[in-house]
């Protein structure tokens, strides 16, 4: 995997990662640890033979890598490597990279919106506790670049200790489940303004 000081930069990696099973493949290797392909398969809803190929794509690019054995050893084992992922836009990006970064972040974005909306569509069947507990909110604050980069790393220093791949089911605490924290930070966009109708626009 190719990486910069700011995340992930070679297109072709970027872009074999942008696909949806990928994603959902990684994902579940990150959070629940080791797996074969049969395993990862029922995740993504894909065949096993599926499932192997997109594991070696994600291999090739140095996402995953093999894990120790179990058992007899005759069925292949798959890890995430332990490496943070992230990416980033930056203003000298080739129109390559750039093209395939916005790609990524999209495919990032999809997979969070979906997240969101399945714990929105099964919020009532929480229980009370975990329900009070849970949020979904949206903020607009006035900052500078400095202190938008203070909060940025502030947030991910508040998180880092609950971080699935560094906190293990067995040294959390009774009741704890994988929880999604989605953090965006970005400066608003101007907002094209579409100006008023026309009298008639609706005439016929």
């Amino acid at each position: 995997m190719t990486q910069d000081s700011d995340g992930l930069s070679d297109p072709k990696a970027m872009r074999a990662l942008a696909h949806p099973a990928r994603l959902m493949i990684l994902n579940r290797l990150r959070v629940e640890g080791s797996a074969t392909a049969t395993e990862t398969a029922e995740i993504a809803g894909i065949t096993p033979s599926a499932a192997s190929y997109h594991l070696r794509m994600l291999a090739k690019y140095g996402f995953v890598e093999d894990a120790p054995p179990r058992g007899d050893g005759r069925e292949r084992v798959w890890q995430a490597v332990d490496k943070p992922l992230s990416v980033g836009v930056d203003p000298d990006d080739q129109p390559e990279v750039r093209a395939a970064k916005v790609l990524l972040i999209a495919a990032f974005r999809r997979d969070a919106n979906e997240e969101a909306e399945r714990a929105l569509a099964g919020a009532d069947r929480e229980s009370e506790e975990w329900r009070e507990a849970t949020l979904f909110s949206r903020h607009r604050i006035r900052v500078n670049p400095e202190e938008l980069a203070q909060l940025n790393q502030e947030i991910v220093k508040l998180l880092e200790p609950y971080f699935t791949r560094l906190r293990s089911a067995k040294d959390a605490p009774e009741g704890a489940r994988v929880v999604e924290a989605q953090v965006n930070l970005f400066p608003v966009a101007a907002r094209i303004v579409p100006g008023l109708p026309t009298e008639d626009h609706d005439a016929g």
